[in-house]
């Protein structure tokens, strides 16, 4: 994906999850600003020209409600806050004053890349992804842009979980991933359930890609994880 054009504003004071999302955007090509304290971010807010802000919610300087509220007054910007605060008040208060979405801690990676790929096409600004855009891996297709999978024309019905599995493995073929890795990315950066999820949900993809149509797509490195490649 080309994204090298999209400016990111991450708002966030927990050092380790500021990192952990710089890292992701910037590997997904996004330009990245990161910023800690809610009134300087306000101040970023109205000298640059950002496409898409993620914005938490408790910050010393200025909190994001208070931000969200006075960016509107003169920016349309998406805005997606994210936050440990799970109350519906909370939820119903953020998208009032202006808010595109509204994620809770912790979350999944490819679940927050997916609501900004929407926010940013619903803005107009940029999809992320230009339609017809694919990760392909011999006769497996994978359209990022509609979540559509296919095996030699075929269409491939998979749940949202096997989806970003199989996305985040196509993102990173011929990459050998082992166990943790899969889990940071596909299930959150801080899951704490068993790691045997991940041999549950390539068995899965197994049964659904391998399996059905009879080729090899998914591989076991022994000891260390699996690879998807040609």
């Amino acid at each position: 994906m080309e994204n090298s054009n999209t400016h990111i504003l991450i708002v966030e004071d927990e050092l380790r999850i500021a990192r952990f999302l710089q890292i992701e955007m910037e590997h997904e090509g996004f330009r990245v600003t990161v910023e800690e304290n809610g009134a300087r971010a306000f101040e970023l807010i109205k000298k640059e020209n950002f496409d898409l802000i993620l914005l938490d919610l408790m910050l010393p300087g200025m909190d994001g409600m208070t931000i969200c509220q006075q960016v509107r007054e003169f920016s349309q910007v998406p805005i997606i806050m994210l936050t440990a605060r799970d109350e519906v008040e909370d939820k119903v208060n953020g998208l009032d004053i202006g808010a595109d979405d509204y994620m809770t801690k912790p979350f999944a990676i490819q679940e927050l890349f997916a609501r900004i790929r929407n926010a940013l096409r619903k803005s107009g600004r940029n999809d992320g992804v230009a339609k017809g855009d694919s990760y392909r891996v011999g006769d497996l297709v994978l359209y990022p842009n509609t979540y559509e999978v296919e095996v030699s024309g075929e269409p491939v019905q998979l749940t949202r979980r096997e989806y970003d599995l199989l996305e985040f493995m196509m993102r990173n073929k011929r990459t050998v991933l082992t166990r943790d890795q899969i889990l940071e990315q596909v299930w959150g950066y801080d899951y704490s359930g068993d790691t045997n999820v991940v041999d549950v949900y390539i068995r899965y993809l197994r049964a659904k890609l391998d399996d059905r149509f009879n080729k090899k797509y998914i591989y076991t490195v022994r000891g260390v994880g699996y690879v998807i490649r040609d």
